[in-house]
């Protein structure tokens, strides 16, 4: 059976993406900051590891991931604690992680790691005006120190704007897409982490963007 960390256990992408795990055979500990939440986890049929991402050491984050077959990062501030929470969620605690996945590779044992970002976060042009840069400058900078790594098995998600809808289908990001207009289901996020967790290796693709559409998830 293979067993699987949600780092972001709470968050609605992690909240939704639980129970379609486990009903999907597989063994999933949600890793949450707060004790209330453990109730809410173990009703989705996860288990509730409670942790701080900012708190760990790097021999911690070893001995965590190191028991695990797939880590999925999705959690996040988003911004909306300010620039400090951002960046101590978002940048520094998800580069300890690909930091103890390296460490791991070296020693042997190497869990595959599906990343969250957002389509297009390599690329961003949002100013350093805006509330939304802290957050958009720690997703480029985990994504591009993620293809900076060798004989890691990763995938980064790029969905586009997330919204609450029900999934109904996927479709890939292309050229053509207008940005500002492109959306992505959390339900789906959860339907992609769901079916790349469940293949057996990766593939060699880096990076999936995708949008809502109505093609199934596994022609992604």
């Amino acid at each position: 059976m293979t067993d699987i960390l949600i780092i972001g256990g709470h968050g609605k992408v992690g909240l939704l993406a639980a129970p379609k795990l486990v009903s999907g055979g597989f063994t999933v500990t949600s890793l949450i900051r707060n004790p209330d939440q453990v109730a809410e986890i173990e009703s989705l049929g996860a288990t509730a590891l409670v942790r701080d991402v900012t708190q760990l050491t790097p021999g911690e984050w070893d001995d965590l991931l190191a028991g695990y077959d797939v880590v999925v990062w999705t959690a996040g501030n988003g911004g909306r604690a300010g620039a400090d929470v951002t960046y101590a969620v978002d940048r520094d605690a998800a580069l300890a992680v690909i930091d103890s996945l390296e460490r791991l590779r070296d020693a042997g044992t190497t869990p595959r790691y599906l990343n969250v970002s957002y389509a297009g976060a390599r690329h961003h042009t949002v100013p350093e005006s805006d509330s939304f840069f802290a957050y958009a400058d720690a997703k480029k900078t985990v994504d591009d120190r993620l293809d900076a790594t060798a004989g890691l098995d990763y995938l980064i998600l790029g969905p586009a704007t997330l919204t609450d809808e029900p999934a109904e289908g996927a479709a890939p990001v292309t050229d053509d897409l207008d940005r500002s207009d492109a959306h992505t289901s959390r339900e789906l996020v959860a339907d992609v982490i769901v079916e790349f967790a469940g293949r057996g290796d990766l593939g060699g693709q880096r990076t999936v963007e995708f949008v809502d559409g109505s093609s199934p998830v596994d022609e992604l």
